[in-house]
């Protein structure tokens, strides 16, 4: 059989007399495939296999049987609960069938039928287990899917993210060689060695300009994929130097605010991904002449005070958010530039943010002459004052802590709002 006929199939454990032997003959006229089996601890190994049911006589069920079976059945993914059918020899409730049913009790998903039992009710029974275990295998497709289309989606969005980084990346970049080709000619018709010197350190410090981009551009490609110790604000600083000449060339006002900022245990390319999103999205969103302040510093978690953390917040004075897209704008392909933007990264921000056991939240304001929008991230230090390891750190950014940013609003008071933007 392959893995896929493997699946459907059902395990019999009944090795008293010809019961198996009957069991799967019965089966097999009704075009179901079967293996039988003499203990349940063989019956596991055949699961390791594929399964889609589980037949099993009473007797058989030892307690050692119970103990790995319920482990096995303990850790089945999500989208599993697999079927048991268990042969009873019936008789009056006592204390011995009480007992039994509580030994029985986290084998999970578990159909009794008291024997004799006529073959039709146990045909139907084992049908209705197999299109069960069918629905279930179903789902694991589905599940495998989302998680590839969720894969496909990140992909895109980081190389549309690439895609408005080179433009500006090469702009930055053309700006200091057309200066060096001009401090070439220039010493090339220098009437002095000194003055020839002097153009060459220009040159010499332009040339500097270009290997600190390339580096900073290298760093965001090949980000290590375990977690380090990074601070925030260094982060945030790398990014503003890919954005460095759209934000020039636009004329916004940068403001940087960084104050005691304790390092965190992350992964320093998702967090960088964020702030250029959220950088991004005020450049797109502010005319010529605009404001944008950027802060970090240690803080903690407003709605529980135990989570200490650092707290990065990036306020504009752009065109702001309608409430009624505010209420969507953390959801996939919702956008509020038209045909321009995929409608991805405010979502891929906050999966990532998520990741990381933070908040990431927002307000805003489309007041005409007043409009303003305010992004806060909240990421925690580790409750032992940072000495997780980073296999321990790198089990809770792989998503087993997590929390919605979806909860309520961010709770910033409007002082701190227009502090951040005026």
């Amino acid at each position: 059989m392959t893995g896929r006929e493997n699946e459907l199939r059902v395990l019999v454990v009944a090795p008293t007399g010809r019961d198996g032997v009957l069991i799967c003959n019965l089966l097999a006229s009704k075009g179901i495939p079967c293996v039988s089996l003499a203990t349940a601890e063989m019956a596991l190994v055949e699961f390791g296999s594929g399964a889609g049911a589980l037949i099993l006589a009473e007797e058989t069920l030892t307690l050692p049987a119970i103990c790995l079976w319920a482990t096995r059945i303990t850790e089945q993914p999500s989208w599993s609960d697999f079927p048991l059918i268990l042969l009873t020899s019936g008789g009056e409730v006592d204390e011995e069938s009480r007992r039994r049913m509580r030994v029985r009790e986290p084998l999970g998903n578990v159909v009794l039928l008291e024997r004799p039992v006529r073959p039709e009710t146990f045909i139907s029974t084992v049908q209705a287990a197999l299109r069960s275990r069918g629905r279930q295998y179903q789902m694991r497709e589905q599940i495998a899917k989302n998680h590839a289309a969720e894969e496909s989606i990140r992909r895109s969005e980081k190389l549309a993210v690439a895609g408005r980084l080179a433009a500006s990346i090469s702009h930055e970049i053309n700006n200091p060689l057309a200066s060096v080709t001009n401090l070439l000619y220039l010493i090339g018709t220098s009437c002095s060695l000194e003055e020839a010197k002097q153009h060459r350190v220009s040159a010499a410090n332009e040339l500097a300009r270009i290997s600190e981009i390339v580096t900073q551009t290298l760093r965001f490609y090949r980000e290590p994929s375990k977690p380090s110790l990074v601070r925030l604000s260094e982060i945030v600083d790398s990014a503003l130097i890919l954005y460095r000449a759209k934000l020039a060339w636009a004329d916004i006002l940068i403001e940087r605010d960084f104050r005691e900022c304790s390092p965190i245990v992350a992964r320093a390319g998702e967090l960088r991904q964020v702030i250029l999103n959220l950088i991004g999205n005020a450049l797109d969103a502010s005319d010529r002449g605009g404001r944008l302040k950027i802060r970090v510093s240690n803080t903690h978690e407003r709605r529980n005070g135990a989570r200490a953390g650092v707290r990065l917040t990036v306020a504009d004075t752009g065109s702001g958010v309608c409430p009624e897209i505010m209420k969507t704008l953390f959801e996939p392909f919702v956008s509020t530039k038209d045909d321009t933007g995929t409608g991805l990264g405010l979502w891929i921000s906050s999966e990532i943010v998520q990741r990381h056991s933070g908040k990431i939240q927002m307000r805003s304001s489309a007041i005409p002459q007043s409009s303003w929008t305010v992004f806060s991230i909240f990421l925690p230090l580790n409750q032992t004052g940072g000495n997780h390891t980073l296999t321990e750190v790198s089990t809770i950014l792989d998503g087993k802590s997590q929390e919605s940013h979806s909860d309520s609003p961010p709770a910033m008071p409007l002082p701190m709002q227009r502090e951040m933007v005026t």
